[in-house]
């Protein structure tokens, strides 16, 4: 699971990052005239490629939806980012914040207000003028606390909302009720939706039950480089490439290059790789380490790429969730365990984070403690601790916890509880992601030495989800998140008690515990201070209470790892994801037909 603001935000991913956000995009009746003086186009630098020929990768499922306001999942997120748009973007590979919808943008001198200008003469894919309705309406729908956006938490300050008004119909004002340390990197990812198309379901209070995959193309509209097209249930989802789009290459013509883009649905890592070796997809990222060295032994005319450490981290959990009367007596004796901080410590002591790193990556990945990846050089706490594998603490950490050791049926040691009934739970997994099912594997059998009898359940994603996120039935579960921004706030909705990807008890009323609601304190003072040094400080805080208290038990990052065939253009993976879509609009086809239309 990746972060999208999560980072969506699961942004947030999660993530995550979580994050992102629905655009999505109808089909217009006729393509536009060339470039019109009134059109304000950004220009984007680079290798100048060729119009024309499809575009093919792999997704290891089908998204669950083109709604940015219910998005969680990583696929539908990237889905989503290529038929959206925002006011202000990060670009991927610089990690610097540039113009996007928004030509320029205005601070006052107290950091409390941006005063955004939006280019001149755009239009969504369906032909319709942009204007700042859209920004105004766009905006409503997030802040709407009935809507349950996942942005939401981006747009609330110490409490309160931020405040957007109109100028004129290019111009808005947003206004902050306390300065915002993140500046304008708060616009990214945050996709202007089109009034004309969703005016209508927001106010009959449907918003956020549309955008299935089967909606018909003529009944979505945005601001991406490519819209939907055609969606084949079980095989494939089809972009054509947005007319009406926004930039151009530095000769003036007008991207993306690609007449269509085509993503195939695979049931796993394995299936995505085959498709890449028999030249049925044109790239491939997030490959494991095995995989890449395959790939770069066998394959000739592809281009493989180590991008280095990424954002992306990889944690065990456990349900700490409040249910009530709805938690059947078997998981309430669980949550005993799970709930007991020294459990948790023993647990992370016994885990062998070094050979995750060897076994499931070869190396290619970095041991992690904290929530902060090893891509991110900025933010990370240099005093955290790293303690090595300790068994001997496990083992003194559950003895000070009440547990004790009896022998099991087969005579193996088993671990006891205060009651002396064994401890034995799940761990959910995805079934689509060997990487983590393997660390679930490995942390299965470290487990092991300390008497807990742990079953790995393999899940497909969406499954896993809706059982973590939704029905709240299971032990304890792997998963993973990829920040989609270097700054911390791309994972707030991870921090925050009130946030949905704060999976192990996702959005509280009320903080849970005194140590979630001292989090909770620290997030929010480090969005409003005014200097880096008093955000780190804050930031550096939060991530000691998090691994004092351990309610993610932090495994491993990968590097990032990517291909392409040679034929691909403009081929460039970045750190931050999506790895390799991020210039989706720049990628040609080298080979593309010479008299494919301009």
């Amino acid at each position: 699971m990746k972060n999208r603001r999560a980072g969506p935000h699961w942004r947030r991913t999660f993530l995550c990052s979580f994050a992102l956000l629905f655009l999505s995009l109808g089909q217009a009746a006729a393509s536009p005239q060339q470039k019109s003086i009134k059109e304000e186009l950004f220009v984007l630098p680079g290798e100048v490629g060729k119009r024309g020929g499809r575009l093919v990768f792999a997704l290891r499922g089908e998204p669950k939806t083109l709604n940015p306001l219910i998005a969680a999942d990583t696929r539908s997120r990237e889905v989503i980012g290529i038929m959206q748009a925002d006011l202000v973007h990060i670009n991927r590979a610089t990690q610097l914040t540039e113009p996007a919808l928004a030509k320029s943008w205005k601070i006052s001198p107290d950091g409390l207000q941006y005063t955004i200008v939006l280019r001149h003469g755009l239009k969504f894919s369906d032909g319709q003028p942009l204007d700042a309705d859209d920004v105004l309406f766009t905006f409503r729908v997030y802040l709407d606390e009935n809507v349950h956006a996942p942005q939401r938490d981006l747009l609330i300050i110490s409490g309160k909302p931020i405040t957007v008004r109109k100028l004129d119909a290019r111009t808005v004002v947003f206004r902050l009720p306390k300065t915002y340390g993140v500046g304008e990197r708060l616009f990214d990812g945050l996709a202007i939706l089109p009034r004309h198309l969703l005016e209508k379901p927001y106010q009959e209070g449907k918003v956020s039950q549309i955008g299935t995959l089967a909606t018909a193309a003529n009944q979505w509209a945005g601001l991406g480089p490519f819209r939907l097209k055609e969606y084949v249930a079980g095989q494939r989802l089809v972009l054509e490439r947005n007319p009406y789009y926004w930039k151009t290459d530095v000769k003036g013509n007008r991207l993306p290059y690609a007449d269509e883009l085509v993503f195939l649905f695979v049931p796993n890592a394995d299936a995505q790789v085959l498709k890449f070796q028999s030249g049925e997809t044109d790239a491939i990222a997030q490959l494991s380490a095995e995989n890449f060295s395959v790939l770069s032994r066998q394959l000739r005319g592809y281009t493989m790429v180590d991008a280095g450490p990424g954002l992306e981290y990889n944690f065990l959990f456990f349900n700490l969730n409040d249910l009530g009367e709805k938690t059947s007596p078997e998981l309430t004796r669980k949550q005993k365990w799970f709930r007991e901080v020294r459990f948790r410590q023993a647990v992370s002591a016994a885990v062998d984070r070094e050979a995750i790193v060897r076994l499931v990556y070869q190396g290619r990945g970095t041991p992690l403690w904290g929530l902060v990846a090893p891509g991110n050089r900025r933010w990370g706490n240099e005093e955290l601790a790293h303690p090595p594998r300790s068994l001997e603490r496990a083992r003194a950490l559950l003895k000070d916890a009440g547990f004790s050791w009896g022998n099991g049926p087969n005579g193996e040691s088993s671990l006891l509880d205060s009651e002396g009934k064994p401890v034995e739970f799940s761990i959910l997994t995805s079934s689509t992601n060997a990487d983590r099912a393997k660390m679930a594997t490995l942390i299965q059998d470290d487990l092991k030495q300390l008497g807990m009898r742990a079953e790995v359940v393999p899940l497909e994603f969406r499954s896993l989800l809706d059982r973590v996120t939704q029905t709240k039935e299971y032990d304890a579960c792997v998963m993973g998140i990829a920040s989609y921004d270097a700054d911390p706030n791309s994972d707030i909705n991870v921090w925050l008690s009130s946030g949905g990807t704060h999976l192990w008890n996702p959005s509280q009323e009320h903080p849970a515990t005194a140590w979630e609601a001292e989090i909770d304190r620290l997030i929010s003072e480090q969005m409003i201070a005014r200097t880096f040094a008093q955000r780190k400080k804050l930031y550096d805080r939060a991530q000691e209470i998090l691994a004092e208290n351990q309610p993610m038990i932090f495994l491993a990052s990968p590097d990032i790892l990517a291909g392409a065939k040679n034929s691909l253009g403009n081929f460039q993976p970045a750190v931050l994801e999506p790895y390799v879509l991020w210039n989706v609009e720049q990628l040609h086809l080298k080979n593309a037909p010479e008299n494919a239309p301009r």
